[in-house]
């Protein structure tokens, strides 16, 4: 039987490279410059491929608690995948980001997904220089990798009633609202303001059916 070497591992060598000098500070956070982690992601493995991940044939998923997006990297025929939150400047989560927004959490999607392969992954840990890593550990390092928890629409809880009786809209409705205000390009405390309402979870089930179609005129009118 043969065993996995430091030599031809590649989460070892990825995880032994110092980025330092391709870190960006931003409002306090670290950034590693994405145009660098693809090309030492290359350089490792010239056959090494990304995908952007769709959800219904758009490249993030909107729910009510925010925007996600999520890359998948394939690494010596591993794949590890990262989901990332739409955030702003101060990594607070936008409910109605931009185009530029989303596209900018992509770019900081694909870095995280590579640092799950070891480009870059001690930066996340908190370290500020490498760690070597043991003949043991770089054995198998990958297949233990935690994948990241998929942002879930479903609910198995009892339907919700606001304090006038009626029941509330359910996850699903909420993030499809979501969705089509992000698509027409409203705010979303314009939609809420409209309903009286302090939250989108607090929109009632019988109100549902006019966002939607509220929404739908706005985008035929676009």
């Amino acid at each position: 039987m043969s065993h996995t070497t430091d030599s031809d591992n590649y989460f070892a060598r990825l995880s032994a490279i110092n980025v330092n000098e391709q870190v960006e500070k931003k409002g306090g956070f670290s950034y590693l410059s994405w145009p660098y982690a693809v090309a030492q992601l290359r350089l490792a493995d010239a056959s090494a491929t990304w995908e952007v991940r769709r959800f219904d044939g758009l490249p993030y998923l909107a729910t009510e608690a925010g925007v996600f997006v999520e890359v998948a990297v394939t690494v010596s025929g591993v794949t590890l995948s990262q989901i990332h939150p739409v955030l702003d400047g101060r990594n607070r989560p936008l409910l109605a980001p931009s185009a530029f927004d989303i596209n900018s959490s992509l770019q900081r999607c694909l870095v995280k997904a590579i640092a799950l392969h070891g480009l870059g992954l001690y930066i996340y840990a908190g370290e500020d220089l490498p760690q070597p890593v043991s003949s043991d550990a770089a054995n198998d390092p990958v297949h233990h990798a935690p994948q990241p928890e998929r942002p879930s629409l479903a609910s198995d809880r009892p339907p919700v009633r606001r304090q006038d009786g009626r029941e509330r809209i359910n996850k699903a409705q909420q993030a499809q609202i979501h969705k089509l205000a992000i698509e027409v390009g409203v705010s979303l405390d314009r939609v809420l303001s409209y309903f009286g309402v302090a939250e989108l979870k607090d929109i009632a089930a019988s109100d549902f059916l006019r966002v939607v179609r509220s929404l739908e005129k706005r985008r035929q009118a676009a």
